[in-house]
């Protein structure tokens, strides 16, 4: 088992670091994957995540004595394809439920939706992490949110690298993991809104929207696409649920370069998804 995260070991230092990003999804009532809380701290291979989560729990339980039994917040970090947290988890569950780790992944689930409603309701995170010596996690993104409010130009619009970007993502489906066989995608498809997605997909009972940032969009302009994402899983919704189907909603960000590492924190926190498409035929997807 970890030690707790009171030391200078990297695993330790990392530790610092994450849990301030766990108690805002928290209290932003969403899960992170692995493989977004490890580029958020600059980490190379998520799989040296065990041990800094390993160290958050350690620390969450050596902590109890004093400010009561606190649940466990690293359990918010899953594996996006399968939407469990890794094994290491199951020993901090040990004491709680014991048969936990030989549940079919569908109850396991189900306990899990159950258990972070524990987390999202706890409401002393704060004494948490000032009991840690820690700040909240602002993020590096305030600034760029504030600039994103002024409507000032961010370098985007509709140009010719940003038709060009659409046009490639509407005719090749597999670009943002959706089957090449795929009737390619409605572009400037209407929302009650009065907005018009970049490009819709519509995949056996899934529709998929997709905000296009070109790669002379900078940082302000990105961040508008996560939020406009938001957007349109939003409206999306709010869509169905009017006129009663069951289909699934989901919204994405295309952006034409490397996404920013400035905006990982304000991604995350968002829930949304982005693709990086580069001129030469290869995407690179966020999971």
């Amino acid at each position: 088992m970890p030690k707790n995260m009171f030391g200078d070991r990297p695993y330790q230092t990392l530790a610092k670091q994450a849990l301030p990003i766990l108690v805002r999804h928290a209290q932003s009532r969403m899960p992170i994957s692995y493989k977004a809380l490890a580029a958020e701290l600059g980490m190379p291979n998520r799989r040296n995540l065990n041990y800094v989560l390993g160290s958050i729990g350690t620390t969450l339980n050596e902590l109890a004595p004093e400010l009561g039994a606190i649940p466990h917040i690293q359990s918010l970090v899953i594996n996006r394809r399968r939407r469990l947290p890794g094994e290491g988890f199951e020993a901090f569950l040990a004491e709680r439920m014991n048969g936990y780790q030989n549940l079919p992944p569908a109850e396991q689930r189900a306990y899990l939706d159950a258990y972070w409603h524990e987390v999202y309701a706890y409401p002393y995170w704060r004494d948490v992490l000032k009991a840690c010596k820690l700040e909240p996690a602002l993020g590096d993104a305030a600034n760029i949110v504030g600039q994103a409010k002024t409507g000032k130009s961010g370098g985007g619009g509709e140009g010719d690298e940003h038709r060009w970007l659409k046009e490639r993502v509407a005719n090749n489906p597999s670009l943002i993991g959706l089957p090449s066989n795929l009737s390619p995608g409605r572009m400037e498809a209407p929302l009650p809104s009065g907005d018009k997605i970049d490009v819709l997909f519509n995949s056996k009972g899934r529709l998929v929207a997709v905000e296009v940032k070109s790669k002379i969009s900078n940082e302000v302009d990105i961040a508008r696409g996560l939020f406009q994402c938001v957007n349109y899983r939003s409206v999306m919704e709010a869509e169905r649920g009017f006129i009663g189907d069951r289909y699934t909603v989901e919204a994405m960000l295309v952006v034409g370069k490397a996404f920013p590492q400035s905006l990982y924190s304000l991604k995350n926190r968002l829930g949304v998804r982005f693709i990086e498409i580069f001129d030469h035929p290869r995407a690179v997807t966020d999971a």
